[in-house]
């Protein structure tokens, strides 16, 4: 296959050449993206469902363009599910848990989270615990850092209200078992709400098996632009929820003292959207659905096994997780010796862009006995050739502090 770098700006300059190992926290964007984000401003730049001109129509058949788009990529059940645009992840996860959570939990309720979530999907639920009186419990991991399916079994009860679970974990990398997860909270009556940031990138997520209630993604994580996310909700808790923020293009009609909110997706995309992230977000499903998600996922297990393979033989490093285990291009590490900030530091230098600390995810990271940790995270443009330079810089990074390698 072609290196892809190529159609990436930024990774195939010769100006300032990087090797950009921290996708994770954000992707890169090709070329076709950025190319349909500035055709957009300058052919169709307008307001979206305000307007009965020309270009305001043309603005709207891009937006639900988009909208459409993602839920086929998904495979949204449009009989059953509706797709809500956001400005990111954190958004959509902050709106379950006011309009749903501020809604319908209640003093003597349990949530139920796991302690791999970031902090978006913990701090809301750990505040709506608070504000509602009710119980916030944990799923804790294995040994090997894998998710407890039977701690989960044996949390679960009638009492719980809400289940909290990241798809794939950003420290980690390991996939949960989420189908599963899903199926036994239904049997208890309580609502699903899956954190798919760091899975929508890399697996193909079908919505219409996996029958959550809330289904959350960022568009920044795919090779779209930042500024856009997804939040699925089956339209039966959306249109019982109230809405979450409240302006233009969210109502039906205005009393001075009654409002009549526009029906769903409209009830929960209150003010001017992002449109042109949207055409890129659009964009950029074309460009990872023209390789395939399956041949991703494989490109990425491949080069985490390669590196994995060349980090063991350095004795300095210690790998977190089980080495066995499925995970997406994510691989969390330490340097004996060496602070994570420090490893980040030195490999910058030659132009190496890996991430360094708690990863929002304090709680995971303490639960596993640690305060901070670096994380290297792949993606479709990376090759074995930026592994190996990693990997050849890595050797020095103790040498640049006194110490021996």
């Amino acid at each position: 296959m072609r290196d892809m770098k190529q159609d990436f700006p930024i990774l195939s300059s010769s100006k300032n050449p990087i090797v950009y190992l921290d996708s994770a926290a954000t992707t890169q964007k090709p070329i076709q993206v950025l190319d349909s984000i500035r055709k957009y401003y300058e052919e169709s730049n307008a307001n979206p469902h305000r307007g009965s001109y020309h270009l305001s129509m043309m603005a709207t058949d891009a937006m639900e363009e988009g909208r459409n788009k993602v839920k086929k990529f998904l495979n949204v059940n449009t009989q059953k599910g509706e797709l809500i645009f956001t400005k990111n992840a954190t958004e959509s996860l902050n709106l379950v848990a006011y309009s749903f959570g501020n809604y319908f939990v209640n003093e003597g309720d349990e949530i139920l989270i796991s302690i791999q979530e970031h902090h978006s999907n913990l701090v809301s639920w750990q505040r709506v615990a608070k504000e509602r009186k009710a119980t916030l419990k944990y799923i804790y991991l294995k040994e090997d850092g894998t998710f407890d399916y039977p701690d989960f079994l044996s949390k679960i009860n009638h009492k719980t209200k809400v289940v909290a679970v990241t798809h794939v974990s950003n420290v980690l990398g390991f996939i949960n078992p989420i189908k599963d997860i899903i199926n036994v909270s239904k049997k208890y009556g309580a609502v699903t709400v899956i954190d798919g940031t760091q899975a929508v990138p890399h697996l193909s997520v079908d919505l219409t098996d996996l029958d959550p209630d809330f289904y959350i993604f960022s568009g920044h994580k795919l090779l779209g632009p930042m500024g856009v996310g997804g939040l699925y909700g089956t339209k039966e808790l959306l249109d019982r929820m109230p809405p979450f923020l409240y302006g233009g293009d969210m109502i039906d009609y205005v009393e001075e003292q009654e409002t009549d909110f526009a029906p769903i997706p409209a009830k929960y995309e209150g003010g001017t959207q992002n449109v042109a992230s949207i055409v890129g977000l659009s964009t950029a499903i074309d460009y990872l659905q023209n390789i395939g998600m399956e041949q991703i996922l494989a490109m990425e297990q491949d080069l985490v096994a390669y590196t994995i393979k060349k980090m063991k033989e350095l004795s300095f490093i210690e790998i977190l997780g089980d080495l066995d285990q499925p995970r997406i291009g994510v691989i969390p590490f330490q340097v004996k010796d060496v602070h994570p900030h420090d490893v980040a530091s030195i490999l910058d230098q030659d132009g190496i862009c890996i991430r360094a600390g708690n990863h929002c995810a304090q709680p995971l990271l303490k639960h596993m006995g640690y305060s901070s940790v670096c994380r290297v995270s792949f993606y479709l443009y990376n090759t074995r050739e930026d592994v190996d330079f990693f990997i050849n810089k890595l050797k020095e990074v103790r040498r640049w502090l006194g110490y021996e390698a």
